[in-house]
């Protein structure tokens, strides 16, 4: 199998994370990967792991907690979704992404078993790619694996692993056609992932999710370690260089940690990765704070309010919901300094547009609405514009500040050419259109270096 047949097999499989609509509850059964684990001789049991749910923050976290790790001298995977410009970022090993090779020598054995499924029973895209990372981290033989949920928690692919800790990142409304319409719902299917016996760590939590998880933690007998009671953090600064902060954790505090993400919902974040490894000490496995503190420094994690450029500042973040956005939108307020804000959007048919234009059309002087190429579920930006008459009056309404482009290549190079030195332009909405706006700055930066 070449590259270019992995890709195409990949791409012959039902893709959930691209579909418009579909039934959650008929389409995500986790028998599927179940039997195709067995198939492959289970290898998600030969490594241990730590999983982590949530609506906001669960990528950030994951990279957080990969990454003390890796400082702590451990060999870690970490296994994220969706990728932003390359398939192979969803599965790393102590920062190498899988290779080529090795991707299509275990999808070629994947599918020669794939090949005897038949109908509904056809596993999809996600989960030939969550038994491609058990395959892959089983062989390399690594000490830990870090498994961020794909959608929910309790039916997610990832959720045959028996984690030492399990963690859930804030929890806030969030496909609500699939998960429920209540905040209820959608937390007990993230609580879904916690585990018989098990410990579970959570962020701070609306007390509707947090009912819902301490609910679930005392059915399954788990012990639950919140943020913001059993450990505390307190923010000390925050630039476009990242956030200093202080944390009390469960055994000690860590003081002025450095952090390189930028913006005061990566310290929630981080406490609740430290709350992460903290606890792997319930299974005799400590972490030094000298590890925690190097881990922290060293933390990165594209496409969440990264900065791609400066001069004018181009900021690429992949705020997808109302409660997203809003952390956003707060993030450029507190974080960055600028004239006028260039706001390039694009979102998907199944998100809260309202929701999302609510939270970042205060901030925006002018607005290019774009659409990704590679998302079904993309939603028009003549269908974005009519939201935004209805959200604001004035000259939004009028239509004075809004451009449509057909493209997110066009609406980042519009952009770019609009924005003076001191402006901002924010590439937002969807993380499809945020890795497609990624990879247009790295082929510009390969035409012409900065």
């Amino acid at each position: 199998m070449t590259y270019q047949d992995a890709e195409l097999y990949l791409s012959s499989l039902i893709n959930y994370e691209k579909l418009d609509s579909y039934d959650y509850w008929a389409s995500f059964k986790l028998d599927r990967i179940r039997e195709l684990s067995r198939l492959l001789g289970d290898p998600q049991r030969g490594v241990r792991s730590i999983h982590i749910a949530g609506t906001k923050g669960k990528g950030s976290t994951a990279a957080i907690t990969y990454s003390i790790l890796k400082a702590a001298g451990f060999r870690v995977g970490l296994y994220t979704s969706p990728h932003l410009i390359s398939l192979r970022e969803r599965i790393r090993v102590n920062d190498e992404l899988i290779s080529e090779e090795d991707m299509c020598r275990l999808l070629d054995r994947i599918k020669k078993i794939t090949d005897t499924f038949a109908g509904d029973d056809k596993p999809s895209f996600f989960e030939v790619c969550t038994a491609l990372a058990y395959l892959y981290f089983n062989e390399k033989g690594i000490d830990f694996a870090v498994y961020e949920v794909g959608l929910g928690g309790r039916l997610d692919a990832t959720n045959i692993i028996e984690p030492l800790v399990c963690a859930i990142t804030p929890i806030s409304y969030e496909h609500t056609d699939k998960l429920g319409k209540t905040l209820t719902s959608i937390a007990g299917e993230k609580a879904g992932i916690i585990k018989d016996g098990s410990i579970c760590v959570s962020a701070p939590q609306e007390k509707e999710a947090l009912d819902a998880i301490e609910l679930v933690c005392k059915a399954k007998n788990a012990r639950l370690i919140l943020v913001g009671r059993d450990i505390t953090f307190e923010e000390v600064e925050s630039n476009t260089d990242g956030v200093v902060f202080s944390v009390h954790g469960l055994y000690r505090d860590y003081h002025l940690l450095k952090l390189r993400l930028l913006g005061s919902h990566q310290v929630v974040n981080a406490a609740t990765a430290i709350g992460i490894v903290e606890a792997l000490r319930l299974n005799n496995i400590r972490i030094t704070p000298n590890a925690i503190k190097a881990g922290i420094k060293g933390a990165q994690w594209s496409g969440r309010m990264e900065i791609a450029l400066r001069d004018p500042f181009l900021v690429l973040d992949g705020a997808q919901n109302k409660a997203s956005a809003a952390v956003a939108s707060r993030a450029v307020r507190k974080v960055f300094d600028y004239k006028n804000l260039i706001l390039v959007l694009g979102v998907s048919k199944d998100k809260d547009v309202r929701g999302i234009v609510e939270e970042l059309l205060p901030i925006a002087d002018s607005v290019i609405l774009t659409r990704s190429s590679v998302a079904e579920r993309a939603l028009e930006p003549s269908m974005i514009k009519e939201v935004i008459g209805d959200v604001k009056a004035g000259a939004f309404e009028e239509g004075k500040n809004i451009t449509l482009t057909s493209s997110v290549d066009e609406a980042v190079r519009l952009a770019l050419e609009k924005a003076r030195p001191d402006d901002m332009v924010l590439v937002t909405g969807s993380l499809f259109v945020v890795g497609e706006a990624k990879s247009f700055m790295e082929k510009r930066r390969e035409r012409a270096p900065l």
